[in-house]
């Protein structure tokens, strides 16, 4: 068969399938392009084979990426590479495999020729003898490695050399292994128990309990003995029995309050025995990390710190598809603001790994017992549906993305917390600093949350307050005018205490204007009952009397429960005193003509006696001495205004 090759293609394409050798006839060479051969066609990555190119080698150009340089072989020597390395394929790989040999035009010398070595994937796994010694190679990136460990299982699994890890007898264990309580209760919660079937019906070599499940044992060739499969001891057996056999297959789950190990303290969970119990015991721990933060001003109040679906399928997957037979247990790492799953053994031969980063990968069982016996549990999703509901969860909830480390021997997931719940915490820190009064450190940390998100009222509160005490007004004025904030995109509550602070400085006319734009800002909004008042005392600093008394009377209407409030009978009393003075000046102007000084009277009588009202409320309802005190001096100073303002008899 002839291959159209287009050698610009091949340098395009993975470094998984192509490999370039500038020369082939040394003795080493040789050796290293049979290797490569023999891995393309164990084919570990499932890209169908791949082609070793003599005669080109490869450089970086002057960016310092890959470049292909063509330097060729004469015919005399490109003769000599093939003889060479035909009859080393021939001796030196079992079973031998013959590679497809083509010769290329060289596209930078017309006197030289390109040797290319097509090789197609096979059902065999080759093995590369060197001596005595032989071994199986698998193309892995861009080198081409002895497989070994779990990379060597799942080599041999693919070409069916030896059962899934799942289903294979467990050589020493045997029928008393296996917790027959706990085998007894997750059959029953599958619905696979029948009332006819005795224990030995099922812990037999012959019956299997649901389809796509082997027999839950199986007979050893030479002692004839019913030993369990692999799955049936990881599932059922006691946790013993497991830790004897298996000593691997626990899960270590460690808390962090920080966003690294560096903490001084944590708290470790080891978490051992079936893996059905440690699968159950793994969620109920991460569970609590489901925390809800709350915010009043978001369209969506409750939120979550990570969605608990997402927690359990991520759990599962690593527990399910891990390759138990890697020396390493599954390790869970909860920090403040991710928690990281790692589960031992490389991605799946048959997953394409692009799409798997991606959530959008073809399903394929590492562990077919485990997936199919989970599901029925209700502890899993159904087949190839664990990775996307992950995405999909973590999407909805509004959490980042989840994010996949892929190494040769593991796979971490990593489920980012919620923003929100990150921001929770620096808001603690800054609001923790003010309270230990390091208000410079917490004022630069709330600046650079105000750097990333301008309009979070908690951060603005938290800044006003560091202003507030280090009375630092003109701070707050210049970060308004710098920032150019939008007073209408705020919580009304945040604005009155801007405009409280800005109100520090007496007679500047700058601030006071500005604080009375944004207090007229904040009362057209729906203000918090417990800011109403120190709204009302920042307002009577920089508004008109008449500001307050509107004020007062549209918050008692919107809010009934404050018309037993003290204050604000007392502040509309004095506003109306305070217009009285007015209308008593503008009487006792000889200017005025005397119609005008009749109506001033007449308006002084009335305000004051409307702030009499007010005063005797304001009395009532204070439990404060001290305020108290202040009333009973403005009710003093009101019936001295009433004797000046009374009609001549």
């Amino acid at each position: 068969m002839t291959y159209s090759i287009d050698l610009k293609e091949l340098a395009m394409r993975e470094s998984e399938k192509v490999e370039w050798k500038e020369n082939g006839d040394y003795k080493n060479i040789v050796q290293s392009i049979v290797r490569t051969i023999s891995a393309f066609a164990n084919d570990i990555s499932n890209f169908g084979g791949g082609y070793v190119v003599c005669g080109a080698k490869e450089t970086k150009d002057e960016y310092g990426f890959p470049k292909v340089e063509y330097t060729g072989l004469s015919a005399d020597k490109l003769r000599e590479i093939e003889g060479k390395v035909l009859q080393h394929c021939r001796e030196h790989i079992s079973p031998s495999i013959a590679p497809i040999i083509q010769e290329i035009p060289n596209p930078e010398n017309n006197y030289t020729r390109i040797l290319v070595f097509i090789v197609v994937a096979t059902s065999e796994a080759h093995t590369y003898r060197d001596g005595e010694n032989s071994a199986y190679y698998v193309r892995i990136s861009r080198e081409t490695r002895e497989a070994r460990n779990g990379i060597l299982s799942q080599l041999l699994v693919k070409k069916q050399k030896v059962e899934h890890f799942d289903k294979r007898m467990h050589l020493t264990a045997t029928e008393s292994d296996i917790d027959v309580l706990l085998f007894r209760d997750c059959m029953q919660e599958m619905g696979l128990l029948f009332p006819e079937k005795s224990l030995e019906d099922y812990f037999s070599d012959r019956e299997q309990i649901a389809e796509l499940v082997p027999p839950l044992f199986k007979r050893g060739e030479l002692d004839s003995l019913l030993r369990p499969r692999n799955f049936t001891l990881l599932l059922f057996g006691k946790k013993a029995s497991i830790t004897t056999n298996f000593p691997d297959s626990h899960i270590i789950l460690s808390f962090y309050s920080g966003t690294d190990r560096s903490a001084p303290t944590a708290e470790r969970h080891i978490l051992t025995g079936s893996i059905i119990e440690q699968a159950r015991k793994s969620v109920e721990l991460l569970n609590a990390q489901a925390y809800t933060a709350f915010d009043k001003t978001n369209v969506k109040p409750n939120q979550v710190k990570y969605p608990i679906r997402a927690l359990q399928e991520a759990v599962i997957n690593a527990i399910v598809h891990r390759n138990y037979e890697v020396p390493e247990p599954i390790r869970i790492t909860v920090f403040f603001d991710r928690i990281e799953i790692m589960s031992p053994g490389e991605l799946h031969w048959g997953v394409d790994k692009d799409k798997f980063l991606n959530g959008k990968a073809n399903p394929k069982w590492r562990n077919q017992s485990f997936a199919y016996l989970f599901n029925k549990l209700q502890l899993a999703q159904s087949e190839g549906q664990g990775i996307p509901t992950i995405f999909r969860t973590m999407k909805e909830e509004g959490c980042p993305n989840p994010t996949f480390e892929i190494g040769t021997d593991s796979i971490i997931c990593v489920l980012p917390a919620h923003p929100r719940h990150q921001i929770a915490r620096e808001l603690q820190e800054i609001q923790d600093k003010i309270i230990l009064r390091k208000f410079d450190e917490a004022k630069q940390q709330s600046l650079h949350l105000l750097d990333t998100d301008l309009y979070n009222f908690r951060t603005l509160d938290l800044y006003c307050e560091i202003l507030a005490k280090q009375k630092s007004p003109q701070e707050l004025y210049e970060f308004i005018s710098a920032k150019n904030l939008d007073f209408y995109s705020l919580n009304p509550n945040t604005l009155v205490n801007i405009a409280e602070i800005l109100t520090f400085q007496k007679d500047n006319k700058s601030y006071e204007l500005l604080a009375n734009r944004i207090l007229s800002v904040a009362l057209s909004g729906r203000i918090e009952e417990s800011q109403v008042v120190k709204a009302v005392v920042n307002l009577k600093k920089v508004g008109t009397p008449d500001d307050v008394i509107k004020f007062v009377g549209e918050a008692f209407s919107k809010y009934p429960s404050l018309a037993n409030n003290a204050t604000l009978h007392e502040k509309r009393a004095t506003a109306k005193m305070d217009l009285a003075k007015s209308c008593t000046n503008t009487a006792k102007d000889f200017k005025s003509n005397p119609r005008t000084k009749a109506r001033a009277w007449e308006l002084c009588r009335q305000l004051l006696s409307e702030a009499e009202e007010d005063l005797l409320k304001a009395l009532e309802f204070s439990d404060d001495p001290n305020e108290k005190f202040f009333i009973e001096s403005h009710i003093d100073f009101l019936e001295k205004m009433k004797k000046t303002s009374q009609k001549p008899t």
